[in-house]
């Protein structure tokens, strides 16, 4: 409707003392000029004063500067014989009518003189703009029925169509932090010629999810307060394979294929109990005894969720994601397995690696994977990596010469890492902020957001 331009000026402006000379209609010089002047016989200091005040002593000064007055003993004497022109005066009276004065010299010493301030005037121009009206038109966006019908269409003005417009960007899903990272893993894994294992089933047995493992049924492990056991139903069958089902127990029981077992009595209907699966690595069991009908190198890799009976806090949580990786190859070595770990991890930018000797119950040797972290500054454990047992392996009827490297890390670790989250309930679960969701973008797994 309307434009506007601001406009800066600086104008000198009169200070307070200068406003009296104006209102005196004289500057102090010219005015102890005067008096003097009328006193023939000349005036004396005190006199003075008594007919200018402070006035006088400021006037006295100016002039005999100027030289209009000399002095004789206590007395002024009028060096001029009529009063001079106030040039002061009529340089404050352009100033306060112009708020400036070509003379620049003589500007800078009434500003010495702080008779004059510069200040800046703020102003706006205003114009009319090429859609000046003096009404407002309420231009109607679309046609609706009630137009069409009463006909009033034909005299409405629309708002014309924008086609250059992006528009309202629409309400969407926004992926959660888990997957974005998850995703990362897996393109990783992609990259190094891995095959996805089937990971849908989360209810296993006792057999798969820990016997197959090595684990000992007096395991802590499979005890209430670590494993979630069904109640309905209670417990599955026996697998297909029999021979391997007899394997398993003597491997338990007796010892074979160079071990000495653990020398208890294994029970079928400890096997047999439907679990919530406690790792993936019941997954990589299975996938691996298939492999035995038809032995030979394979990647695999799986990131799921696994259940634990653990106290929910701040980092635990009752499930959660594993990531898991196996490698299957001829006569490779713990050296083959630390080169591997080094190149894995390092497609995530986490390049400066140490390992530590660990224990667990399905590998030997079992190493600790720890990184440096950037962000945090300190070295923080990633993961558990090792080989797979030969009475594992073999039990299942894989060559001896075949084995097995494993490894394995939780996926909410190094996103609550990444993404700065202190409460794993903030990260997964119903507590779980949309914002946080909506506004966080991927990054990797070396960096703070």
């Amino acid at each position: 409707m309307i434009v506007f331009s601001k406009i800066e000026t600086d104008r000198w402006v009169l200070t307070k003392e200068a406003e009296q000379y104006l209102k005196a209609g004289a500057t102090p010089e010219v005015q102890v000029v005067d008096e003097v002047l009328k006193a023939l016989e000349g005036l004396t200091i005190s006199q003075l004063k008594e007919k200018l005040g402070p006035m006088g002593a400021v006037g006295q000064g100016k002039a005999f500067k100027n030289k209009w007055l000399s002095k004789d003993g206590d007395k002024l004497i009028a060096q001029v014989e009529k009063l001079p022109e106030d040039v002061v005066l009529n340089e404050l009276k352009t100033i306060s009518e112009t708020g400036t004065l070509n003379d620049k010299k003589e500007l800078t010493e009434l500003k010495k003189r702080k008779l004059v301030t510069l200040t800046k005037i703020v102003g706006y121009k205003i114009e009319k703009g090429p859609k000046f009206a003096l009404e407002i038109v309420n231009l109607e966006t679309d046609i609706t029925s009630d137009m069409v019908l009463n006909h009033t269409w034909k005299d409405a003005q629309f708002k014309p169509y924008n086609f250059n417009s992006e528009g309202v960007y629409p309400n969407s899903g926004a992926l959660h932090p888990l997957n974005k990272v998850r995703e990362e893993f897996r393109q990783i894994f992609f990259s190094m010629g891995f095959t996805e294992m089937p990971s849908n089933q989360y209810v296993e047995t006792g057999f798969w999810n820990f016997d197959t493992l090595f684990v000992p049924q007096q395991h802590p492990a499979r005890d209430l307060q670590d494993t979630f056991y069904l109640k309905d139903p209670k417990k599955a069958g026996e697998p297909e394979d029999k021979q391997y089902w007899e394997n398993i127990k003597q491997v338990h029981q007796e010892g074979k294929y160079g071990s000495i077992g653990y020398r208890y009595p294994w029970k079928a209907e400890e096997s047999l109990r439907m679990v919530l699966r406690t790792h993936t690595t019941a997954i990589s069991a299975a996938m691996l005894h298939k492999l035995a009908q038809d032995p030979k190198p394979t990647r695999l890799f799986s990131i799921d969720r696994v259940f634990r009976n653990e106290a929910v806090d701040a980092t635990h949580l009752a499930e959660f994601h594993q990531v898991e990786g196996v490698l299957a190859g001829y006569d490779i070595t713990l050296g083959d397995l630390i080169g591997f770990m080094e190149d894995f991890f390092g497609k995530m930018g986490v390049d400066n690696l140490r390992f530590k000797a660990a224990y667990n119950p399905y590998t030997e040797p079992s190493l600790e994977i720890f990184a440096y972290h950037k962000g945090l500054k300190k070295w923080v454990e990633i993961g558990n990596s090792g080989m797979f047992r030969p009475e594992m392996l073999e039990s299942m009827g894989l060559p001896k010469n075949l084995r097995v490297l494993g490894w394995g890390l939780s996926l909410e670790r190094p996103t609550m890492i990444k993404y700065g989250v202190s409460n794993i309930r903030e990260l997964l679960g119903h507590k779980v902020s949309l914002d946080f969701i909506e506004s966080n973008p991927a990054a990797r797994l070396d960096e703070l957001l």
